[in-house]
């Protein structure tokens, strides 16, 4: 067994986990919780983030809000650019009303972000601007409260330039749920390296067979999948390719975190 130890509110808690060389899925052993981005080390990292405090994911306050927050910080864009840009259509949408014609949705995404100091501009902003159109015309269709979890993300998949991604990365904030998963580059990268989904997993082929895959993982470490997605997010998005590659050359060499 392993333990790993966390404070809360000043007392130790404590959380047991299986040997580093037993199987957590078939072909897939748990590995050392100190080991950098081992099936222990992201079950404890989720355990840990739990404890520190609650998830919370909601970014808007109605299903176009967040519809608005998760397609402008899809593909291409920064989560800062994409926050600061729905930010802006957000403060509009207050203002005016749910409706926005595409000429005001091009102006809003073309005019430059303010983002920590620096003036950025928002990539793919005409593109993104006759999706954003489209998507809030298209939610007039869409009734949320009658939908379950994935019903509702099939549904939202219907909309102009909204795939199973942003769909999931929707309902996992307007639901807080964890029967969907969003599958970003981050999230894939975390999983190829533990054995999880092949080597060369693509969502865009096989989005749900993977989605399944990363369940099941998420419920084998006993850790919610919307917890772990979270907590995958904020870690891989801080490593970068080159280290990467050194953290998989340090591990083959028995180097680890304590």
């Amino acid at each position: 067994m392993q333990q790993v130890i966390a404070l809360k509110d000043g007392q130790p808690v404590f959380l047991s986990l299986p040997a580093p060389g037993e199987e957590v899925l078939p072909s897939v052993i748990w590995g050392d919780f100190a080991y950098l981005l081992t099936p222990a080390f992201w079950a404890a990292q989720s355990w840990m983030a739990a404890v520190d405090r609650p998830a919370q994911f909601g970014l808007g306050d109605t299903l176009a809000e967040e519809v608005v927050a998760c397609l402008l910080g899809g593909y291409g864009a920064p989560a800062e650019v994409g926050l600061a840009a729905y930010d802006r259509v957000r403060a509009h949408l207050r203002s005016f009303g749910p409706a926005l014609s595409l000429d005001t949705a091009e102006e809003l995404l073309t005019r430059p972000l303010q983002v920590r100091g620096r003036s950025i501009r928002y990539r793919f902003a005409k593109q993104r601007a006759r999706y954003l159109h489209a998507c809030l015309v298209g939610l007039l269709n869409i009734q949320e409260d009658q939908l379950g979890d994935r019903e509702l993300r099939d549904s939202l998949c219907t909309l102009p330039g909204v795939g199973p991604k942003t769909a999931s990365w929707v309902v996992r904030n307007r639901r807080d749920s964890d029967q969907v998963a969003i599958l970003d580059v981050h999230i894939v990268r975390a999983c190829c390296e533990i054995g999880v989904f092949p080597a060369r997993a693509n969502p865009a082929v096989d989005y749900h067979g993977l989605e399944e895959r990363y369940l099941s993982f998420s419920h084998a470490i006993g850790v919610r999948a919307s917890v772990l997605d979270a907590v995958m997010w904020k870690i891989m998005r801080s490593i970068s390719l080159k280290s990467l590659k050194q953290l998989r050359r340090d591990k083959n060499r028995g180097f680890f975190l304590r």
